[in-house]
């Protein structure tokens, strides 16, 4: 099979430039507000889009995304709602991967046959997954790869050379490399170990490395974009968002205006982190 996603990374590993991830979670602070942000993220230089998938207990995610998606939630927010979210946004935008992202639970809950047929229907071109192991494959990844979704595993820095084919077995689309050991939105990790760690799995896959944790600013995302095949963005987005709320969730000024400048940025220093490195 051959998804948005493929065609992307593809398209971009010929220019020679990394590609620009964001990540938002669907439905922050409300549907429309999350709808208008995600339709903004193209122009303003995103090439992939996670969208996450609001859910109660999200045990890998630091205080920022925990807070988006419990504004989520008390929004009105569902698996189904996000999957309308990215058929509304593919309604204007065919090209532009989506990625959803988060846990098992709600999957589960939907059912998976009617989540992979619901999600391929809505435009969905990848899943990310974080709490289910490649020992159960069979529970998901397996058919979605079936259904032609890209199944995208986590690496880690603890994820030795012993354990990565395992990752890797049915890993397609990308390979996201988790910077650091913890929750998102902790400190950068160091440049110099991300890159080996990139090199490292290089090894392992023909497939493209996205490194994500840790990345806010244009310079990082240059830095990191130097090494990597991608560099993902999310806390800053959110907390962008965050930013423009007042206490009782009112907007002070518009979120997705908000976005637009950041991922602007952003993209510029994931531009020019090649030339930088060829200098």
């Amino acid at each position: 099979m051959t998804t948005r996603i493929d065609r992307r990374m593809a398209k971009l590993k010929s220019e020679g430039r990394p590609a620009l991830v964001t990540y938002i979670m669907g439905g922050d602070p409300d549907y429309d507000t999350s709808l208008s942000v995600m339709k903004a993220l193209p122009a303003s230089g995103s090439d992939v889009i996670e969208l996450g998938m609001p859910f109660s207990d999200p045990m890998a995610d630091g205080p920022a995304i925990q807070a988006a998606g419990l504004r989520a939630l008390k929004g009105g927010q569902t698996l189904a709602r996000t999957l309308k979210m990215a058929s509304e946004f593919r309604a204007g935008d065919d090209e532009t991967p989506i990625v959803l992202m988060g846990y098992y639970n709600p999957i589960y809950i939907y059912g998976v046959d009617r989540f992979l047929a619901d999600a391929k229907a809505s435009g969905i071109d990848g899943l990310i997954v974080v709490d289910l192991p490649p020992e159960m494959d069979e529970e998901l990844c397996i058919p979605a790869l079936k259904a032609g979704v890209n199944f995208i595993r986590l690496a880690t820095p603890t994820t030795d050379d012993k354990r990565l084919p395992k990752v890797l077995e049915n890993t397609s689309g990308f390979v996201y490399y988790v910077s650091m050991t913890g929750i998102t939105g902790s400190a950068l990790a160091d440049t110099a170990k991300v890159s080996a760690a990139v090199s490292r799995i290089k090894g392992h896959t023909a497939l493209p490395v996205c490194v994500g944790f840790g990345v806010k600013t244009a310079e990082q995302a240059r830095v990191i974009g130097a090494s990597a095949d991608g560099v993902v963005v999310g806390t800053a987005i959110v907390n962008a968002i965050a930013n423009v709320l007042g206490p009782k969730g009112e907007k002070t000024a518009d979120p997705a205006e908000a976005v637009a400048t950041l991922v602007s940025g952003l993209a510029q220093g994931v531009r020019s982190a090649r030339l930088a490195a060829a200098e």
